[in-house]
């Protein structure tokens, strides 16, 4: 039987078609190293935090390909100032944070949360992407927003550039801005994702994409996943939610979170904007429904989400505050129920792909 195989494999020198995404740096070189191509969520780490973790990537990788991927939107403030953006959050906001604090009794942080640590803006997203165009990081991934500058550049020093896209309206201005492949990321996947659902989609951007590479991302959790992906007229595949029960990934994870995720299907998770004030797919807790309740205000839009409720979030980890602790995920999240290896789970995707492709051929006579 023939392997899993598609052009997109020879082009980047990876044996397999599977883009995995992760915010640890443990489980992006388990997936470059199992044959895929590791992608890491760079995003929420300072600049000289990226720098070192990409080459510790490079280290644990060798030659092998791995990207980068940073969430770069329009119209974020211009300077990296917290005061800045407490001063425009509305009272009733900051009421309703502290009646959860009050509620759950959470105490306070020892230090800012991920999403506080540094405010998004236009000052600190320059510095990331200086991190990223300086490393001799394979691919640069722009999970939201794609400045044709920051394309040009990175295009101009050898790195392959990619773009998430989430309606086919998208696919024209990431052409104009220079991409070499897009991801159509389904309403199945986790974290920020949009409103079309991944086969009513990805058939759509495969079209109006012509001869750019199109992954398909949201519900691919099965190497049967993978085979439809590819009868779609796909490249590949990006995965995220696929390595959050990773073995490697558990140094990243709650140990609350991992139970949380080992017992969710598919219609335990939701998208709110609580989390960062973008759609934002994650496991239903007590988190997103108390920003359900009739009485509670609508999320504000990013940075000051972010800003209104990063410390908290934050605490409630570092507290163990269990009806509180949350975790980003797909779902595909009902397919992944135990704690494997990354070279495991990708040896399984490959094995029934394989097996899905080939029962595909006896389809035709």
């Amino acid at each position: 039987m023939a392997g899993l195989w598609t052009p997109i494999c020879d082009r980047l020198g990876i044996t397999y078609p599977i883009f995995g995404f992760a915010h640890d740096v443990s489980t992006v070189a388990a997936i470059t190293n199992s044959g895929g191509f590791g992608v890491y969520g760079a995003t929420r780490r300072f600049p000289d935090e990226i720098r070192e973790e990409l080459a510790e990537i490079r280290r644990l990788v060798g030659k092998r390909p791995f990207g980068v991927d940073l969430v770069l939107p329009p119209g974020m403030p211009e300077h990296n100032s917290r005061e800045a953006i407490e001063a425009e959050i509305p009272e009733a906001h900051k009421a309703f944070v502290q009646q959860l604090i009050e509620k759950y009794q959470v105490p306070p942080a020892s230090e800012p949360g991920m999403r506080t640590r540094f405010i998004r803006s236009a000052e600190i997203e320059a510095a990331q992407l200086r991190a990223v165009l300086e490393s001799d990081v394979n691919m640069f991934a722009c999970g939201i927003g794609a400045p044709p500058d920051a394309i040009a550049e990175a295009k101009a020093l050898g790195k392959i550039t990619l773009a998430l896209i989430g309606s086919p309206h998208h696919v024209a201005r990431s052409r104009a801005a220079g991409v070499d492949m897009l991801v159509a990321q389904g309403y199945d996947a986790g974290a920020h994702t949009g409103p079309i659902g991944t086969f009513s989609l990805v058939p759509q951007i495969v079209d109006e994409a012509g001869d750019m590479p199109v992954l398909v991302a949201g519900g691919v959790a099965t190497g049967r996943h993978i085979a439809a992906s590819l009868a779609m007229g796909a490249a590949g595949v990006w995965m995220g939610t696929a390595w959050l029960l990773s073995e490697e990934h558990q140094g990243h994870m709650h140990p609350v979170n991992t139970e949380k995720l080992k017992a969710a299907g598919s219609a335990d998770t939701v998208i709110t904007r609580s989390e960062s004030g973008k759609t934002f797919r994650q496991v239903r807790t007590a988190w997103s429904q108390e920003w359900e309740n009739d009485d509670a205000p609508e999320p504000l839009k990013m940075p000051y989400q972010d800003v209104l409720v990063g410390d908290l979030l934050g605490a409630i980890e570092e507290h163990d505050i269990e009806p509180l602790i949350h975790s980003g995920a797909g779902q595909s999240v009902a397919y992944f129920n135990e704690v494997r290896p990354v070279a495991g789970i990708m040896k399984t995707l490959v094995a029934e792909a394989e097996t899905a492709l080939a029962r595909q051929q006896s389809y035709l006579r």
